[in-house]
């Protein structure tokens, strides 16, 4: 969906953190699968007894490069949730499922992205990744959008953190800034202090 030439700012990693960042993603995903193997088998159990639609929830998104990639989370909206066409998710959504409730509650449909930045398709840090339709929605607004292309997208963000449910094209461009910001200041320690947040505010039960 792009080239390199159009980027417009400057990454703040180095190619040797970049190195770095990839080993601890490939590690940190691997343990984090062995560990919580048993937290899959008890959501896989309940969605089972719960009798709706599929486990596991799989959709196109666009990350690194402008390439497409499958995410992959565990499913927590009724198999009719965007039948009339693509819709954002907020936090009072009706369309949920009772086990998608909790699972949003508890940040427990994340848990299959490991798979994703076991596979090198994301990072622990970095952008969310979205769907195409909205992408070009925000492009039409902020063709910046493009620099966000030269990194892999996260399972978590200082804009994931602070930004809340990104369910309105405000909080779009909001998110939009918080991302290229940390794209142009990014570093090692930066990853670690958001990912320390991130596990605080999961242990806390923060919603965001």
């Amino acid at each position: 969906m792009t080239r390199e030439s159009e980027y417009t700012i400057k990454d703040g990693m180095s190619t040797l953190e970049k190195s770095i960042k990839r080993v601890f993603d490939f590690i940190g995903a691997l343990i984090g699968l062995i560990l919580t193997f048993p937290i899959f088998i008890a959501i896989i159990i309940a969605q089972k007894i719960e009798g709706e639609g599929p486990v596991f929830f799989l959709q196109e998104r666009i990350g690194r490069n402008g390439k497409e990639f499958k995410i992959i989370k565990f499913r927590t909206m009724k198999t009719t949730a965007e039948d009339e066409g693509p819709q954002l998710a907020h936090e009072h959504d009706d369309r949920l499922t009772e086990v998608g409730k909790f699972l949003r509650l508890h940040h427990l449909d994340e848990l299959p992205q490991l798979v994703n930045v076991l596979k090198g398709e994301m990072s622990f840090v970095g952008y969310r990744p979205e769907r195409e339709y909205f992408i070009n929605q925000i492009m039409e607004i902020r063709p910046d959008y493009v620099n966000l292309y030269m990194s892999r997208p996260g399972v978590t963000s200082n804009a994931t953190l602070h930004n809340g449910y990104t369910d309105t094209m405000d909080k779009m461009i909001i998110r939009l800034d918080m991302d290229l910001e940390y794209l142009k200041n990014r570093s090692l320690w930066e990853d670690a202090k958001i990912i320390g947040e991130t596990l605080c505010s999961v242990a806390g039960g923060k919603k965001f």
